[in-house]
C-alpha cells in the first residue's frame, strides 16, 4: 500500500469518524473470512460497520477526533465497529462474541466518553433508537385510546340499556 492509499484510508476513516456517535474496539485473530462477513453482514443490517484497520493508520484517523482516546486500545489484530445509533455496534459485537470466542471486545467509546468492555457490554443491553421510539409512541397513543374509550363507554351503556328493554317489550 502506497503513501496516497494510505492517506485515502485514513481520510475515508476520519469521515466515517466524524458521522459516528459509538465505536467498539475488538480483537478478531483467527476468525476467518466468512466469519468476518457474516459479521459484517450483522452490522449492515443494524446500520452499522466494521473496518479491520492497520492500529498505526487508524490512530491516525482517530487523531483529533471526539474518539481520539480510543488510541491506547488499538494494539494487535483489531477492527473497528461504528454506528450513528448509540447502541447498534455495540449490540451487534457484544452478540457476535458471545457466540464466537475468536472475537473480543477490548472496549469502545460513546461520543467522547470511553467504555472499557464492560461499559460495552452494558450499552448494549440498552433498547435501540427504533425500540425506544416505538415505545414512546405507544405510550403517547394509550392515552389517546383510554380517552377514546371512555367516550364511547356512555353511549355504548345508553343502547345495551335501550336493548334491554325493548328485549322486554318483545317478552312481554
Amino acid at each position: 500500500m502506497d503513501r496516497s492509499e494510505k492517506s485515502k484510508l485514513v481520510d475515508s476513516l476520519r469521515g466515517a469518524m466524524s458521522e459516528t456517535t459509538c465505536v467498539v474496539v475488538t480483537q478478531q485473530s483467527g476468525l476467518t473470512v466468512a466469519e468476518v462477513t457474516e459479521l459484517r453482514r450483522r452490522m449492515r443490517a443494524a446500520g452499522a460497520g466494521f473496518k479491520v484497520t492497520k492500529n498505526r493508520l487508524a490512530r491516525l484517523a482517530i487523531a483529533g477526533t471526539k474518539f481520539e482516546s480510543l488510541g491506547p486500545m488499538l494494539k494487535g489484530p483489531t477492527a473497528i465497529a461504528l454506528s450513528r445509533d448509540p447502541v447498534a455496534a455495540a449490540k451487534v459485537v457484544v452478540e457476535y462474541a458471545n457466540q464466537n470466542e475468536k472475537l473480543k471486545i477490548v472496549g469502545g467509546a460513546l461520543n467522547e466518553k470511553l467504555l472499557d468492555q464492560d461499559g460495552v457490554k452494558a450499552l448494549a443491553k440498552l433498547p435501540s433508537l427504533d425500540e425506544l421510539r416505538g415505545k414512546i409512541v405507544g405510550i403517547l397513543q394509550t392515552p389517546a385510546s383510554r380517552l377514546v374509550g371512555v367516550l364511547q363507554a356512555p353511549g355504548g351503556q345508553v343502547a345495551r340499556v335501550l336493548a334491554a328493554y325493548a328485549r322486554q317489550g318483545d317478552a312481554a
